[in-house]
Formats: C-alpha cells, structure tokens, sequence
C-alpha cells in the first residue's frame, strides 16, 4: 500500500502524482458530474486532505454526465496533474444511475464509494465508511441526519419514499437517497443498475445476502451551482420501486404473478356467471338488464391472457437464463471445490 501524505496547501500542481496500476487500489470513488465546474478544483483539494491521512491506495472515477459547462475541461487539469484522477465523458445526459454504472465499470478498487460532486457529501466520512465495512458488512449506507435541503420539495418526499422503500423491500434504511456509500466490490458484480435505481443497491445486495448497515454522515449545503432533482424524481423513485419488486418476487417464477391474477379473473368470471344465472332464475331479471354478461366475459378474457402471458414469460426466462449461462443461485463459499462463480 501508498500512502499520500501531501496536505491541500502543499500540493505541487506542476508535478503529476504516481499511479501505480500493477495491482488494484484499495479503494474506488465513483463521481457523477453535471456542471459541476466550481465545485470540482474544491471537491479534489477535499479528496487530497481526506485521503492523505488513510493508509490505503485509491482512485477517483469522475464520470461527466453530458455536462453544457467546463466540468470536462476541469477534470482534464485535474487529470493531467494526478494519475489516480480518471474521467469518463458521456455524449449527452443518461443520468445519474448511468454515470454510477460507468464509474463502476471502469474502477478496480476492492471497495467502491460513491459521493456526489457537488460538495454537499463530506470526503472526511469516507475514512469511517471504510472502517465500517471491515467490522464485516458489505455495504455502509450514509444517512444524512441533518440534512440541509429544501423541506417541502426534498425533505417530505424523501422521507415519504424512504419509508415506503422500506416496508417495500423489508430492509430497513433512513436515507436512500444519500449517494455516500461504501460497497465491497464482489457485492456489486451481479448488481446491473436501470432508471434510477442506484438508490436501491443496498436492497439487491440484501436479498443476494449481503450485510448492509448505515451510518450517519455529514451533509453540507450547496455552494455552487443548482440541484439537478425536483420533487418529480419521487415518482421515479416509486415506479422504479415497483420494478425492483417484481424483479425479486418475480423474476424466475413469472407465471405465479400473471397466473394469480388470470385465476383471480376466472374466478370473479365464475362469481359473475353464477349470480347472472341466480337472478335470472330466482328474480326474475334477464341478462340484458345487468352488466354481469358483459364481465363474466371480460373478466375470463383477462384471466386467461394473463395466464398465457404468464407462459410467455416463463418461456422468456428459461431463455435468458440458458442462452446467457446465467444461474438463478449466487455462490457465497464453497469447501473442497473449486469457486467457479467468482
């Protein structure tokens, strides 16, 4: 291991920093920017100071999310003077989950901590993250206690959706939202990330059998720059929920979520037959006077297109799971065979 003992002050922007890339760092930021062009010299004179008083090697991945201002050109200056600097550079806006899969993509590091650029994540809490994940966790949430955002707009709509998250997914976090976090990265190589599901990482690595715990983390008010979230994300955030679930109740047994709901139809078809039959005979009242006819029918439609649904499905699953060689367990350990899952 490297360390780097340099202080802010004393950083000598003439004289490029090593990287040594014969072995992995230690550790891997992964930074989204979108026109962070002011908060990037300050966010990397931060990292230095942080950094420096850890006895671990690291590397920062800045990935530049389509940014309109000179982020780029500020991540080059930075760059050119420190190897352990990386930048990826989007064609146009893809999103902050897209910029965290880049940046995963391309680090190396044993752990991988996300933080956001825009200075309101504190770089000094990297230093109890790490030590957190070696009390044997394998995913250290931040949870921003104090939290300096906008109430109605940020705080309320968080708040709502961390506990629906939660009573959701069954596991159990303050602060979703909060990108200061710190994974082991085995965890993260089966995790793909879509739409804005990065906030959900903790809950895939949950239900793969990761140890997740959380902590508090400092949270600073912007500076420089705008928030690039409006209360609109909060949908997002729900609908992605609503995927995330299925994805894990129902990913390799689709047909018990299509064929539920197409017995459910057949069955309010049955219910709506009978009692048709009952006032006709009984009071009287031809089919022409209800609306049960009409859905009998629509309901035994729906049931069984959902379960032939369902039976597509499954079809489509068996062939994304054999074309790819993919398995439907993850391995933790073995004993007296060779780990082939790794």
């Amino acid at each position: 291991m490297t360390g780097y003992e340099k202080k802010t002050s004393e950083v000598d922007t003439s004289v490029a920093f090593p990287s040594d890339a014969s072995f992995p760092p230690d550790l891997s930021l992964v930074i989204p920017v979108f026109n962070e062009e002011e908060n990037l010299p300050i966010l990397y004179d931060k990292l230095i100071e942080s950094l420096s008083k850890l006895e671990l090697t690291w590397e920062a991945i800045f990935v530049d999310d389509g940014s309109s201002d000179n982020s780029y050109l500020e991540l080059s200056k930075i760059a050119a003077r420190d190897a352990r600097v990386k930048a990826v550079r989007f064609s146009r806006n893809f999103g902050q989950t897209a910029a965290l899969a880049a940046g995963i993509d391309h680090s190396t590091g044993v752990v991988i901590v996300p933080l956001d650029a825009d200075l309101q994540n504190d770089p000094v809490d990297i230093q109890s993250l790490v030590q957190k994940l070696g009390e044997g966790y394998d995913v250290v949430s931040g949870w921003r206690i104090n939290r300096h955002d906008a109430l109605v707009s940020r705080k309320i709509p968080s708040w709502i959706a961390n506990k629906i998250i939660s009573l959701v997914s069954g596991v159990s976090l303050h602060d979703y939202g909060c990108s200061l976090k710190a994974y082991r990265r085995s965890i993260l190589k089966d995790i793909r990330l879509y739409g804005e599901m990065h906030r959900f990482v903790p809950i895939y690595a949950s239900w793969l059998g990761a140890k997740v715990t959380e902590m508090p983390v400092t949270h600073h008010p912007r500076i420089h720059g705008q928030s690039k979230y409006g209360i609109s994300r909060t949908f997002k955030v729900i609908l992605d929920l609503i995927t995330v679930k299925f994805m894990a109740s129902c990913f390799t047994k689709p047909i018990y979520l299509f064929g539920s709901v197409g017995i459910c139809a057949i069955m309010l078809a049955f219910a709506a037959f009978v009692w048709m039959v009952v006032l006709k005979f009984w009071f009287h009242t031809t089919f022409i006077q209800t609306p049960l006819p009409v859905l009998g029918s629509m309901f035994f439609l729906v049931g069984v297109q959902c379960i032939l649904m369902g039976l597509l499905s499954e079809m489509l699953m068996r062939t994304y799971h054999e074309s790819q060689g993919k398995q439907i367990y993850r391995v933790k350990e073995v004993l007296n065979l060779p780990n082939s899952h790794d």
